[in-house]
């Protein structure tokens, strides 16, 4: 089977993936985006299988910490008189593969904790009391249930070596397995003895640059999967296919741009050879050898783009975000708070009653080392737990705080109606999703000499609606004016509890200054001072070129305001509501 026949279909694609996976699962992972359904519970059965004998178990995306990584045993330690460690999740699946369901709600904690397992192969046990190192040698599935803007976090992610999409796969799309387990356990003695050579590995590397993947670990994850795939045929040499498929499967969905076409050489024909002696037969051979990586790595470049689904490809192609977790600011979170009542539950912590209400286990577990040393001479025999304030643990949860996305909109020019019609079908696109993620939209628009809100932050359409409709534009381009009415409007929202993004959608040929003078270059001078402002108050940005045509160089107006308020650009020039709302929820705080 060809590279484009193995990965032709989401099914084939998926379920080869998993069996690379399933042969050497111990330090890898497998990203499963797919809801509950025929398709999913198909290709966990054949891992299941195919991973035999080793287990598969499970675990919630909310699981607690002393249930992951184990804690101190209540009733074993009242019973025993001394302290009895419980074995946590990650350690009773030592040499055996963990399920996470719902993985696009799994804490940064829990994360950290499986990131852990899977780097070193232990995980340390330092709470109640307890100290020890326990084997914990695993593979990681996350099932990824989310929306569209959701994603589990990208520091576990990056450690899950494939990443499979079966959203589009029904059940009559599944097709039967191609290996049976005797295959898997031939290749696994096999595997061991399989090894790649410097050029593949120069050559992986190559590949990873060209689709934009920095991450180390994707390059050592495709030659991973490079060996499995040589192991499954039964060989132990890696082979020029090998390669191109363990690329598509390991690097394809990572990739974050698309190669730059080849450079055409503008010579003439070149000269004939100079009459030379005849080259030895072995030179040629050696010549030919020293060619192959090139070609192999544009060989390769065509396979892992022709393998690439569907809509990373045109979501690649129109260069627009690819991270579904990614914020307008790299490495900036969804913002969150603290609360005693309401929200995901966190670890019980030390505190009074009048903070919120008690976590009784987690109080018992606090008390339970210091049961006998409490008890009185004549009370040795009793299984009685005294319990101190100290002892007292208050239940905590944490809150995701909504967003309020900011449209800051060039209302001036002869393109202003059309580009304010693009906004408008974007905003009503997004309050589609505002009751459940409790977003609230805001509209500011500058043109003339002023800016100033057009629509206050808000969840209703039928208000939005009302505030668009009938919307002037004409006049000078005040760009700075914009942005400090913007800014004013994040301020007010960021004291209500609301995490804030600013989108900016202009041409960026700012002409009004702040104080009303016309003017370019003091114009674009307020403007940049203005985006300083928005980055000095740490706001989350993205910024629209809206140029027609040409304007796409490194030194654009539009890319120095997103520079300068370490923001993200993004050029659409011919953008309709569907491809703004797609961009901007790609930058929305997760």
């Amino acid at each position: 089977m060809s590279v484009s026949d193995a990965v032709s279909t989401p099914w084939r694609r998926a379920s080869l993936a998993a069996a690379v996976f399933a042969l050497d699962p111990l330090g890898s992972g497998l990203l499963v985006r797919s809801g509950a359904g025929p398709a999913r519970d198909a290709l966990m059965a054949r891992i299941a299988e195919d991973i035999a004998p080793m287990r598969l178990s499970r675990a919630p995306a909310d699981i607690a910490d002393d249930r992951l990584i184990g804690g101190l045993d209540v009733a074993a330690t009242l019973q025993a008189g001394r302290p009895i460690a419980e074995t946590g999740v990650l350690a009773a699946s030592h040499g055996g593969v963990l399920a996470i369901a719902m993985a696009e709600r799994i804490s940064t904690g829990v994360a950290a904790r499986l990131s852990a397992a899977l780097d070193m192969g232990e995980v340390a046990l330092q709470r109640d009391g307890l100290s020890a190192i326990l084997p914990a040698h695993v593979g990681v599935i996350a099932l990824d249930e989310g929306q569209e803007d959701e994603a589990p976090p990208p520091a576990l992610s990056e450690r899950l070596g494939f990443w499979v999409n079966l959203e589009q796969v029904g059940w009559r799309d599944v097709e039967p397995p191609a290996l049976t387990p005797e295959d898997f356990a031939a290749a696994r003695k096999i595997l061991p003895s399989v090894k790649t050579d410097d050029k593949v590995i120069e050559t992986m590397v190559a590949i990873a640059a060209q689709f934009g993947v920095d991450s180390p670990r994707a390059v050592l994850f495709a030659l991973r999967a490079a060996r499995a795939l040589a192991a499954l045929r039964g060989e132990t040499n890696v082979e020029h296919e090998d390669i191109e498929l363990a690329a598509a499967l390991a690097l394809g969905p990572r990739a974050t741009r698309l190669p730059a076409p080849p450079e055409e050489e503008e010579s003439e024909e070149p000269p004939p050879p100079p009459p030379e002696e005849e080259t030895p037969p072995e030179d040629q051979e050696q010549k030919g050898e020293d060619d192959t990586p090139r070609e192999l790595e544009e060989q390769i470049l065509e396979a892992v783009r022709a393998a690439l689904p569907p809509g990373l490809l045109a979501a690649l192609a129109a260069g627009l975000p690819r991270n579904r977790r990614s914020s307008a600011r790299d490495g900036k979170s969804g913002e969150e708070t603290y609360s005693m009542q309401r929200g995901r539950p966190l670890d019980a912590r030390p505190g009074s009653l009048s903070k919120g209400r008690l976590a009784l286990v987690a109080t018992l577990r606090a008390a339970a080392p210091w049961r006998k040393l409490r008890l009185k001479p004549d009370e040795k025999e009793s299984r009685r737990v005294i319990v101190k304030p100290e002892d007292f643990r208050i239940r905590r949860h944490r809150q995701k705080k909504g967003a309020t996305t900011i449209f800051v909109v060039d209302a001036s020019g002869s393109l202003a109606m059309a580009r304010l019609a693009e906004v408008k079908g974007a905003i009503e696109m997004l309050l589609a999703d505002c009751y459940a993620r409790r977003d609230t939209i805001a509209l500011v628009a500058f043109r003339g000499r002023v800016g100033e809100v057009v629509l206050p932050p808000t969840r209703s359409t039928a208000r939005a609606k009302r505030a668009l409709s009938g919307l002037p534009g004409g006049g000078g381009t005040p760009i700075a004016a914009g942005l400090d009415v913007a800014l004013d409007v994040a301020d007010q929202s960021r004291r209500k509890g609301q995490t804030p993004l600013i989108v900016l959608m202009t041409d960026g040929r700012a002409n009004i200054c702040r104080d009303g003078g016309a003017g370019r270059p003091r114009a674009m001078e307020d403007a940049l001072d203005a985006a300083k402002r928005i980055a000095a108050a740490q706001v989350a940005a993205l910024a629209i070129d809206t140029t027609q045509g040409g304007g796409s160089g490194p030194d654009t107006p539009v890319r120095a305001l997103a520079a300068a308020m370490l923001g993200r650009y993004v050029k659409l020039p011919r953008a309709d509501a569907a491809v703004i709302n797609a961009v901007v929820r790609g930058a929305l705080p997760q």
